[in-house]
């Protein structure tokens, strides 16, 4: 049998034109969905906020409302303190336990698993649960903010709609991401830092099929937010302070301080995990005890309970005293290391910002510029350490406060709070969730070398071949004389060219098919045989080709001439790690060696 030839020798098959990005038209399908699906985060964004407001005015000061009231303002007496975030974590984890368990934790790692493991597929009830779920947790009181969960529901919304549609996993993936920035934006207003942090911390990839309808997302939802929110930045902050030429020093030590302060939580809130696994009771349990030490906590101090957007304003503004600064940052700590370790439902956003914040403000007494400047900064150096997504703080602070002028000292800070963190710890506070769980990811981005390579860099030249004149018998023989011999050659006519491929299943096959031994290759050229790649391809293609063909070798032709130049197996392919793995490993000084000769 034989298959239809293209030009080159090799079958019939669509061979794109090369570029520098791989999007197609369909691109513009997803980019109309991603409106669609930030339309739908938008909204989810402004029921979580109502849905908080609601239980918190119902919990802490018996009315019906949707206004927002800071916890800080209850006149409840220190007996409901303790017991409304207890009672709050039981119905968490009875919804968990009978309801779903991925409402547990703070959002983003269970959207990476969805993304990672799950085919970005997530059930319709978590869209449901997993916000009324936060509402209970934070509005009874629970130090938690609402960006987890929202990107949790957000990215539930984006697959539930992706779902309903023929689409592959990565645009279901594309889709996922682009409710979880569009929810995230419509929280804080803060559409690029959403947009960076999809990149740096959900899509596992920049590609402009993804990147482009995360964008939409995000930009829709900023569009929606001013008539779901308030206008303009959510915390406004315009000083402008005049530093010494030791400036840019200074808020390198703040990032490093809030690099061993997130290294230091991180290691807390797992070694707190590790604590409730010794618990004799249920895991639906571990909310309400999650909740007695946060109700403790406030007692000592309620500006620690519930969201703490006013919190954030006060470190801002400079509306705190020293004193209230320290106790904030302590049992802010110790609650939220508490309550989240025990798997009850909140996000990390706004804590780290609270946490980052105190201490850049308490290092900000001894610092020129003033606390509040030393508050942002210590924000933004947190968040960008402790989820390891530097580039999502620095943008993140500057949407949030409308101030640009901090960009440097922000970058400063955020990149010595990375480096801190990846240096001291191999996993984020993130990450570790689902590397406990037997996953185990990177978040390390770099081009694949078989994107960069061609195929004549890596093919073997000198090619063994077989005429297509030579009998069916004298095959088996050359198949038959030396077992080491490879799997399968190439057949080429009298002039070079490729006619196909005889593997050693074929001479098996034609061995115990005896009334056909006296023909020739020709006409027993299997119908994998025209299988073919060429000199200037892509790598990339070579080895999909081989994939999609399951073959082990493949030749190379001549894209004029169609005659066999190289040949191209497997074990060519996998030696290509090994040359990345040398330009990783290998360090060579080369001024030093012109020297020395």
């Amino acid at each position: 049998m034989r298959q239809n030839f293209d030009k080159a020798g090799g079958p019939a098959r669509h061979r794109g034109k090369l570029g520098d990005f791989t999007a197609d038209r369909r691109v513009l399908l997803l980019i109309g969905m991603a409106f669609v699906v930030g339309s739908g985060g938008a909204a989810a964004a402004w029921l979580l906020i109502k849905l908080i407001a609601f239980v918190t005015n119902l919990v802490w000061f018996g009315r019906i409302g949707v206004e927002n009231t800071p916890l800080a303002e209850t006149t409840r007496g220190a007996l409901w303190m303790v017991l409304a975030p207890a009672v709050g974590g039981l119905v968490i984890g009875l919804m968990a336990r009978y309801g779903s368990e991925k409402i547990r934790g703070h959002g983003i790692p269970e959207a990476i698993e969805a993304i990672l493991i799950g085919g970005s597929r997530m059930q319709p009830k978590v869209a449901v649960l997993k916000p009324l779920s936060s509402a209970i947790s934070i509005g009874s009181g629970g130090p938690f903010g609402a960006e987890g969960p929202i990107i949790m529901t957000g990215g539930a919304i984006g697959s539930l709609f992706a779902q309903c549609f023929h689409l592959t996993a990565a645009e279901r993936k594309t889709l996922l991401v682009a409710g979880a920035a569009a929810g995230m934006t419509a929280i804080f207003g803060t559409p690029i830092a959403a947009v960076l942090l999809a990149v740096e911390l959900l899509l596992f990839e920049w590609k402009p099929r993804s990147f482009l309808p995360v964008v939409a997302a995000a930009v829709i939802s900023a569009v929606w937010r001013p008539f779901l929110f308030d206008k303009g930045p959510l915390f406004p902050f315009d000083a402008h302070p005049v530093l010494p030429w030791w400036g840019i020093a200074a808020a390198i030590v703040v990032g490093v301080v809030a690099g061993l302060q997130s290294g230091l939580m991180t290691r807390l809130l797992y070694a707190a995990e590790d604590l409730f696994d010794h618990v004799p009771l249920h895991w639906m349990w571990w909310p309400a005890l999650g909740g007695l030490a946060v109700g403790l906590g406030g007692v000592i101090d309620p500006h620690a309970l519930g969201v703490g957007y006013d919190v954030i304003a006060d470190l801002l503004s400079g509306h705190a005293t020293a004193s209230e600064v320290t106790r904030l940052l302590l049992v802010k700590s110790a609650i939220w290391l508490i309550a989240l370790a025990s798997g009850t439902s909140g996000g990390v956003l706004a804590p780290l910002l609270i946490l980052g914040g105190s201490a850049g403000w308490l290092e900000g007494q001894m610092l020129p510029g003033g606390a509040s400047y030393w508050a942002l900064i210590g924000m933004a150096a947190m968040m960008g350490g402790t989820m390891r997504s530097p580039l999502t703080g620095v943008m993140f602070a500057i949407e949030l406060t409308g101030n640009v002028d901090m960009l440097l000292p922000l970058l400063a800070a955020t990149g010595a709070a990375h480096a801190v963190t990846v240096l001291l710890l191999k996993r984020s506070i993130l990450t570790e969730k689902i590397a406990r769980r037997g996953q185990h990811i990177t978040r390390e981005y770099s081009i694949d070398p078989f994107e960069l390579l061609r195929v004549s860099e890596v093919m073997v030249k000198r090619v063994d071949t077989l005429p297509v004149t030579m009998p069916v018998d004298d095959a088996v023989a050359f198949f038959s004389a030396d077992a080491d011999r490879h799997k399968s050659y190439p057949v080429v006519t009298a002039d070079g060219r490729l006619a196909g491929m005889v593997a050693r299943a074929d001479v098996l096959r034609w061995r115990t098919e005896g009334e056909h031994q006296a023909t020739t290759l020709d006409d027993f050229i299997s119908d994998t045989s025209t299988v073919s790649t060429y000199p200037d391809e892509v790598l990339a293609r070579a080895a999909d080709l081989m994939v999609s063909a399951d073959l082990g070798r493949i030749p190379v032709v001549d894209r004029n001439s169609q005659r066999v130049v190289g040949l191209i197996a497997r074990k060519d392919l996998l030696r290509i790690r090994s040359v990345v793995r040398a330009q990783e490993q290998d360090r060579k000084a080369y001024f030093m060696r012109e020297k020395a000769a």
